[in-house]
């Protein structure tokens, strides 16, 4: 029996977000689904230097690439510079880190 995990990242740069949603099978094959970007605006040499551009930002992304993958990224894995963390949407589609 085939089970495929699906998972989300937010790749943070200083020029642009980008959001991917892919699928793994069971011999560790990833499949892209789906990909966004957007402009990074909010964001300067890696540091957020104002919030609600940022989130815009990562929104934009998110939504382009569930469209294009017909999915819903309910939580991902983020990267800003060299620090990696966990993002989770709440049900008002905001994201906390």
């Amino acid at each position: 029996m085939s089970r495929r995990k699906r998972t989300a990242g937010l790749d943070l740069g200083t020029s642009r977000v980008t959001a991917i949603i892919g699928e793994v099978d069971d011999y560790g094959q990833v499949q892209l689904l789906g990909v966004g970007e957007a402009p990074a605006e909010g964001l300067r040499k890696g540091v957020v230097v104002n919030i609600d551009k940022t989130v815009v930002a990562i929104q934009a992304a998110t939504v382009a690439a569930e469209r294009m993958a017909g999915l819903r990224i309910e939580s991902a894995a983020a990267w800003l510079r060299s620090a990696a963390t966990t993002v989770s949407r709440s049900a008002r589609r905001t994201w906390s880190a």
